[in-house]
């Protein structure tokens, strides 16, 4: 399969901080793939020297083929970006971005299409300031659509939107990429990642830490499975872990923690809380995610 990305040796320093420091990845032709970090772990400055926005100081960059510093303006013919903190005049109508935006491009989408397909058909008159958080989003990924781009750059594209609107814009994300397009993404929401992307790569301190898809990165960290359950009785927790399969447990008052690994683990507890004659309720299960595999390899201190 082509590559619609490749990047290699990036480097970038501000001052003595090195923000970018050696990544280097490929992104096929048709993949969504996601970039994923803490805050200050060098995603911002990756993606700008991607795009163009931003001069490495020592890299070999490849997008679509091109050299974003050198083919900058054809490059920018053949992409399509929607930055996190993009915003639109208050007064300017729906229509009136969609058509300014049509003016700067060779190609361009049908634009009409794209506002059917957004579900703004009814909002081509309403001015920005009027349109809702997931409204203002789907106008700026069709701003980001309007030149029909082979390479797509989403920016933290659901921050500060409901979960029903965040889905919608998964929805919207498949659809996308459906159609050929290739889709490059960050994102701080793990579920997210896993959700849409065909592979992931964790940044951290100006590193990539980890690449691959979800399900091999879940795997890979031989992460445990949880069971929580509500117990009425006064149970010695320490009991349970004579179960096979399982590895360590907490309680917090009726609230109790199960972990452990194994195909089994689920109905090894259950049978043994059955042969003790303990009652138990509101059992569930939480198998290992992404978002395991990025505290594990990135710590859980909060971050400026």
């Amino acid at each position: 399969m082509a590559q619609a990305l490749e990047v290699g040796d990036l480097h970038k320093y501000y001052g003595s901080v090195k923000a970018v420091d050696g990544v280097s990845f490929t992104v096929e032709e048709g993949e969504i793939f996601g970039l994923v970090g803490p805050n200050g772990a060098g995603k911002t400055t990756t993606i700008e020297c991607l795009e163009g926005l931003r001069k490495p100081d020592r890299a070999h960059i490849r997008v679509l083929g091109l050299d974003p510093q050198r083919d900058g303006y054809e490059l920018r013919q053949r992409i399509g970006v929607q930055l996190q903190a993009a915003t639109l005049p208050d007064r300017m109508k729906v229509w009136e971005a969609v058509d300014l935006f049509r003016s700067f491009y060779r190609r361009q989408a049908d634009a009409e299409s794209l506002l059917k397909q957004m579900g703004l058909e009814e909002k081509r008159r309403a001015t920005f300031d009027k349109l809702s958080g997931g409204q203002k989003q789907r106008l700026l990924i069709i701003l980001a659509l309007i030149n029909d781009p082979e390479l797509l750059f989403l920016d933290e594209l659901t921050t500060g939107l409901d979960p029903q609107a965040r889905r919608a814009m998964w929805d919207l994300v498949r659809e996308i990429r459906n159609k050929g397009k290739t889709i490059f993404l960050t994102t701080h929401y793990m579920e997210e990642a896993e959700r849409l992307c065909d592979r992931v790569a964790i940044m951290d301190q100006g590193q990539i830490v980890a690449l691959d898809s979800p399900e091999n990165l879940v795997r890979s960290l031989g992460a445990e499975t949880r069971l929580i359950l509500s117990v009425d009785e006064n149970l010695d927790e320490k009991k349970i872990l004579a179960v096979p399969g399982v590895t360590r447990v907490e309680k917090a008052g009726e609230r109790l923690i199960v972990y452990g690994k194994g195909e089994r683990l689920v109905g090894s507890v259950v049978s043994w809380f059955e042969e003790q004659h303990f009652r138990f309720r509101d059992l569930r299960t939480e198998q290992p995610c992404l978002e395991d595999v990025f505290l594990a390899l990135t710590g859980r201190e909060m971050r400026d």
